[in-house]
């Protein structure tokens, strides 16, 4: 049996018994002997036999299992909403199965189908930077399989959704950096095809408007690709190149920030003096770059923890019941460090 998982066969040709006893005696059926169900537990445990989940799930049509899509498994903040997650999960009885798409819409869509024949009970999803067809989601959405979307959503498939307040963060970003003297404020912002990203640049722009400041297109720089700084390093040489450069960059992540800032140092310039900088997330490293970087503080934790309680809601809802997707819209919170304070 070594190599192979044992099985209830297994178990009942040791004990010279039949199967269906041995059956019956792990799920302390009271027509089997104590003496029996003694010895079959113990040599269940001696073996460690586990039951088959894909027969319980079969049987049961319940795995107890939901599943989750995120883009980056090394992104701190998707590592917080795990974290959440798995608390609320855990606590209801049910297993976490995590899929990476690594920003790929090709990754995604193997891992939808994966999580389906997995026979997961739901799904939760955070979109790709790639992804602008969401058939695949659809698709298993039609078959009945609850589905909630987190942080980056889907507004094309009627869906329970946590968010936290885009617009809002990007505001009060650049409100900070309107209080703070500075008046030509650049944004690099992230792929167009995320929702966040819009709403991001709409705070940003009804924050300038708002206090009298124009709306300059070529201060707004698109950043495709933030799996390093190099990418925010170009863009902030872009920038910095301007007949008439900006005084401050409020960037769509920390890794756009954190290439900002030394772009803006090898040119010489000094931060918050010069050129002050906002990022966005909350990385861990922020506190530790010189200057400290103001960022804004995502509540990741609390996030996984409503994403997972929504799917349970959905999974556990009695048969013909009709659960109306939600929407929770989670507050941010702008810490101010020294990059940004003159």
């Amino acid at each position: 049996m070594r190599g192979s998982q044992v099985t209830i066969k297994d178990i009942a040709k040791q004990l010279g018994v039949s199967a269906s006893t041995v059956s019956r005696a792990l799920k302390d059926h009271p027509d089997i002997s104590p003496e029996t169900k003694k010895a079959v537990t113990e040599l269940a445990e001696e073996l460690n036999y586990q039951p088959n989940s894909i027969a319980l799930s079969l049987r049961q049509k319940k795995s107890n299992t939901i599943g989750v899509i995120i883009p980056e498994l090394v992104h701190f903040f998707f590592s917080t909403v795990i974290n959440g997650i798995e608390d609320v999960a855990y606590a209801a009885g049910y297993s976490v199965i995590v899929s990476q798409s690594n920003e790929s819409y090709e990754r995604e869509v193997m891992d939808t189908k994966a999580l389906f024949n997995n026979r997961v009970d739901g799904i939760l999803v955070s979109v790709s930077r790639e992804t602008e067809n969401y058939d695949h989601f659809q698709s298993l959405v039609n078959r009945g399989i609850p589905m909630v979307f987190y942080d980056r959503i889907c507004k094309a498939i009627n869906c329970s959704q946590v968010i936290i307040d885009d617009f809002d963060a990007g505001y009060q970003s650049t409100k900070h950096l309107i209080d703070q003297g500075y008046k030509r404020i650049a944004h690099i912002s992230g792929p167009s095809s995320l929702l966040l990203s819009k709403e991001r640049m709409e705070g940003y722009k009804k924050a300038l408007t708002d206090h009298g400041l124009k709306i300059e297109e070529e201060l707004i720089l698109e950043e495709k690709d933030a799996k390093d700084e190099r990418v925010a390093k170009e863009l902030t040489e872009q920038l910095l190149s301007l007949s008439t450069p900006p005084d401050a960059i409020f960037a769509n992540n920390d890794i756009a920030a954190l290439g900002a800032m030394l772009i803006i140092k090898e040119k010489g310039l000094k931060i918050p003096q010069d050129i002050g900088v906002v990022g966005f997330s909350n990385w861990r490293f922020t506190s530790l770059t010189e200057p400290a970087l103001t960022t804004v503080d995502q509540p990741g934790f609390k996030m996984g923890q409503e994403a997972a309680r929504l799917l349970i809601k959905e999974i556990e809802a009695k048969e013909g019941e009709v659960v109306e997707p939600e929407t929770v819209v989670l507050k941010t919170d702008l810490i101010v460090r020294k990059s940004s304070v003159k």
